[in-house]
């Protein structure tokens, strides 16, 4: 059941039940649906600036993944299940009404994404996985895998801004709000965010900062550890992108394989892991030529 909730500035806010949570998403401009899945502990809210960018070309919908800010359980936090996130976006999808979407998922949402076009792909007309951390895809994941349970069990002895930092340091990412997978370092008293000089930045980041202890003990090795599925991948309307400051960075590599081993394009955005946050609207243009060249041979 879709439940309607409040339309102010021109954007629909709005409430899905699905099995076990309800998922929170907003809506705004017009033309073919383009879903947006955030990663790690992000939100709706991170993709505000992006959205306003491509709001004259697409019916933007961007939604909190169940757990993460307003998407809330039923009852207890649950571990993160890639099909039951697939199963998430596919039915927010067919809620919408409008066949195939065009959809655009970053980081643990790229992996989302991959997910639920292996397994519903008649909901998605193109996906774009930027910067996805697959590294079940490396011809040899050890080292990553073995990095990522370092920080899974620096977080459990020794908390979330020490598994935060680790996360900053081991991926060459800038510390500050929204600017990695994880957003800031502190959930207690976070700093004030450099670009936050409105409210809705302000809310944004408070917001982010109370998902951290969730994706650390809950999301990232789910999140990380799944393996997309190749064969049903394989020839669909996948394209990788990968920053063009990520280089270099381990993250660069995922992307690299799992294009590889797709056979399919890689596209470069603009800056880091983080893109969208400084360069939203060289990030949204990119983002448009990648959806329409991969639609165009669909």
């Amino acid at each position: 059941m879709n439940y309607q909730d409040t339309t102010r500035n021109g954007i629909t806010a709005s409430t899905l039940k699905v099995p076990g949570a309800s998922l929170y998403y907003e809506t705004r401009g017009s033309g073919p649906v383009l879903l947006i899945i955030a990663g790690g502990p992000q939100d709706a809210g991170v993709f505000a600036d992006v959205a306003r960018h491509l709001a004259d070309r697409y019916t933007v919908v961007a939604y909190d993944p169940r757990g993460n800010s307003r998407s809330t359980f039923d009852g207890q936090a649950e571990a993160q299940s890639l099909d039951v996130h697939g199963d998430d976006a596919a039915r927010l999808i067919e809620a919408l009404g409008v066949g195939p979407a065009y959809v655009f998922g970053t980081s643990g949402g790229a992996q989302i994404g991959l997910n639920l076009a292996a397994r519903h792909p008649q909901r998605v007309r193109v996906l774009v996985a930027h910067e996805p951390p697959s590294m079940m895809m490396l011809d040899d994941p050890s080292q990553a895998v073995a990095g990522m349970r370092d920080l899974h069990d620096t977080y459990r002895s020794h908390g979330v801004e020490a598994a935060m930092q680790k996360f900053f340091s081991d991926n060459g990412l800038s510390e500050g709000p929204d600017h990695d997978e994880a957003g800031q370092e502190d959930t207690e008293q976070p700093a004030a965010p450099q670009f936050a000089s409105t409210p809705e930045e302000v809310e944004t980041f408070a917001r982010v900062s109370g998902n951290f202890e969730y994706w650390l003990a809950h999301g990232i090795m789910p999140l990380s550890l799944y393996r997309p599925d190749v064969e049903a991948l394989r020839g669909a309307p996948v394209v990788v992108g990968i920053g063009e400051d990520s280089v270099g960075q381990p993250i660069d590599d995922m992307g690299k394989a799992l294009a590889d081993k797709l056979g399919t394009k890689r596209v470069a955005f603009p800056g880091d892991h983080m893109g969208f946050a400084p360069y939203p609207d060289r990030f949204a243009e990119t983002l448009h030529s990648a959806l329409s060249g991969a639609g165009a041979k669909a």
